[in-house]
């Protein structure tokens, strides 16, 4: 026979405050709590470190259109640095039939014309064919039978007479002014 110990003094007082047999029936209800905070706990962990490593890769996408966007547009600042060369410009220009103007004249506001407009000068060779830089060679054609299409020459230049003014036309009288300011105001 199996007889609980009787107990004194202290150790009676203690068995008074905690309930017999109720030991193991707290128990489970906190191991159960523990149990299902660190698998959630691991489950939000796992969430955390796919979402990051997504992140990650999205990021090293990004890194890699931003590089061949940035490789891309270089390459266009080079082509319009070669088109806006001085000599590349100067050529373009030739091709297309322009020539060197003359000496320039001004118009001053009551009307004289100061400086004497010169021509320009003549190109030896009008019947340039002028093509825009896009065209390399001309488009193979989808029937061997077909003629080539005509490229457009330029006109060829033609120079105004310079503009005479006649002392005995009436000049128009331009009201000389102040010109309109509108006034800063900072720190308003």
């Amino acid at each position: 026979m199996s007889r609980k110990p009787v107990l004194r003094g202290r150790a009676a007082r203690l068995a008074r405050l905690l309930p017999a047999g109720a030991g193991h029936a707290a128990r489970t209800p906190f191991v159960l709590l523990v149990v299902l905070l660190l698998g959630g706990g691991l489950i939000g962990l796992l969430v955390l470190n796919s979402a990051l490593s997504e992140g990650s890769f999205r990021l090293d996408d990004l890194q890699k259109e931003t590089k061949s966007l940035t490789d891309e547009e270089q390459e266009l600042q080079r082509d319009v640095d070669s088109y806006s060369a001085p000599d590349a410009l100067q050529r373009r220009a030739r091709e297309l039939g322009m020539v060197p103007g003359g000496d320039p004249a001004f118009l001053n506001p009551d009307g004289t014309v100061k400086g004497v407009p010169g021509a320009a000068a003549e190109q030896s060779s009008v019947h340039n064919q002028a093509l825009p830089p896009e065209v390399v060679a001309p488009a193979p054609s989808a029937s061997p039978t077909a003629p080539p299409s005509p490229v457009p020459t330029p006109a060829p230049a033609v120079s105004a007479p310079p503009a005479q003014v006649s002392p005995a036309a009436p000049t128009p009288q331009i009201p000389t002014t102040a010109p309109f300011t509108q006034p800063t105001t900072y720190g308003r």
